[in-house]
């Protein structure tokens, strides 16, 4: 009986293990489907863009025009895995008052566009946002990659296949396995995951300046994660701790994120003011 009893517990453990690595994306990704208002009509001058993927999807985002006087530096701005566009257009506001225009992306089944999420979905997605902005005048010179928690797996990566001019990592995690196993300290994460996103490695042999931000209360991506990131990084410009904030407070989107971007972009001569 005790043979039994430890043949079922196995065959139950082997179950939940099946379940997880089949299932596993719904604790990764959690897009908001619904649909996204106009561009102009969320923001002034705003207008709705389209990035065509290399595996054949059409996904739709915004671009912003710089309120100040025309620049050609743009901000392309890689969300983290929820909500959609609209969700960014305080910081995308506060960035465009800089003097930065600001491609706001969604990813592929994302704020209503097609498609599933995936590590390899996603870093087609922003290789069709870079040609999109390539075909919108924004060369990778003077863009500033902006990754915003699971973005920041995005742009490490985006990076080495397109070199910006910038990037700021805001919420970063050395890979997103740490973050897994944080939060589910009972489950093997790092033989499970099939979604990698890994930033220190990328990022450590990165000359590109890079400016790291992260709140110092953050319950989603713990602050240590973040600061190995800064310490990793092969051409840190700064390093930005908000002091009392969590993963998903206004700060994380207000002005002294886009003041980090802003002093980024003078440091490397990206916007003249």
């Amino acid at each position: 009986m005790a043979l039994r009893a430890l043949l079922g517990a196995l065959l139950l453990a082997g179950a939940l293990l099946g379940l997880l690595w089949t299932f596993q994306r719904h604790l990764i990704y959690f897009p908001d489907a619904s649909p996204v208002p106009a561009a102009g009509s969320v923001l002034t001058g705003a207008r709705d863009v389209t990035l065509r993927t290399a595996d054949g999807l059409d996904l739709a985002a915004w671009l912003v025009p710089p309120t100040s006087a025309p620049s050609e530096a743009v901000v392309l701005f890689a969300p983290g895995n929820g909500g959609n566009r609209a969700d960014r257009a305080g910081l995308a506001d506060e960035l465009r008052r800089r003097g930065f225009a600001v491609l706001l992306m969604d990813y592929r089944g994302f704020g209503g566009n097609p498609g599933s999420p995936t590590e390899d979905g996603l870093a087609a997605d922003a290789d069709a946002a870079v040609a999109a902005l390539g075909e919108l005048g924004y060369p990778s010179d003077r863009t500033i990659y902006f990754g915003e928690s699971l973005g920041t797996g995005v742009v490490a990566s985006l990076q080495r296949r397109h070199r910006p001019a910038g990037i700021v990592l805001r919420s970063p995690f050395p890979e997103l396995a740490d973050v897994g196993a944080h939060h589910y300290r009972w489950l093997p994460v790092r033989l499970l995951l099939r979604d990698r996103f890994p930033v220190t490695g990328p990022m450590a042999a990165s000359a590109v300046p890079t400016v790291v931000v992260y709140g110092d209360r953050d319950s989603i991506v713990p602050p240590a994660l973040s600061a190995e990131v800064a310490r990793a990084v092969g051409s840190l410009a700064d390093e930005v701790v908000l002091a009392g904030a969590d993963h998903n407070d206004p700060v994380m989107f207000g002005p002294d994120v886009a003041d980090a971007v802003a002093r980024l972009a003078d440091r490397i001569g990206l916007v003249e003011r």
